[in-house]
């Protein structure tokens, strides 16, 4: 049965990549009115840059997490199987 939480594991990759890129567009502009900066131009600081590159990991990896785990509850509600290993051991 947990074969096929594979394609719905897939889809909720992609949904959480555009929820968070969406909320990291929201946190920034909490923290700066510009928008967020590249690394690649010069009048940059360095601060900003690594600033905004924390923010935006953080908030990619939590909204991942997030949706995961909301995900993998929801397949075992339905199916009433947990997607993944059991315990952090296995």
């Amino acid at each position: 049965m947990r074969f096929l939480y594979k394609p719905f594991s897939l889809v909720f990759g992609i949904v959480g990549g555009l929820l968070a890129k969406q909320l990291f567009a929201v946190v920034w502009s909490w923290i700066d009115k510009e928008d967020p900066p590249d690394a690649n131009v010069r009048e940059t600081t360095w601060p900003k840059v690594l600033g905004a590159a924390a923010v935006e990991g953080v908030t990619f990896n939590v909204t991942r997490a997030a949706v995961d785990r909301a995900g993998a509850r929801g397949f075992e509600r339905l199916t009433g199987v947990w997607p993944g290993p059991a315990t952090t051991g296995e």
